[in-house]
């Protein structure tokens, strides 16, 4: 599966980069595969494996803030992996 999650605290006034690198640094840490852009961090893997990765990066930034966002999307396809890159690779064959 793939997670493309969210995760931010609410309520900062400083802005939310610290706490949202705690969190990306937790996912990096995992050992799965990964990526961060400007909207998400997406992270491929087992079902429990990922949900446990999100949980650890939600901790992390709960941890600096009382109030947390979550935003997640998935991708649920058992038996499919290396579809990180996967789905971009058939995507950018159709874009040439």
């Amino acid at each position: 599966m793939i997670v493309a999650f969210s995760v931010a605290p609410l309520g900062e006034s400083d802005g939310v980069a610290e706490a949202v690198a705690k969190a990306v640094q937790v996912v990096r840490d995992s050992g799965l595969p990964n990526e961060t852009n400007a909207m998400f961090t997406l992270v491929e893997g087992e079902w429990d494996e990922v949900m446990a990765v999100v949980k650890r990066a939600t901790e992390v930034v709960q941890a600096e803030a009382p109030r947390v966002s979550l935003v997640l999307k998935a991708d649920i396809r058992p038996g499919h992996t290396g579809e990180l890159a996967g789905k971009v690779d058939r995507l950018e064959q159709h874009l040439r």
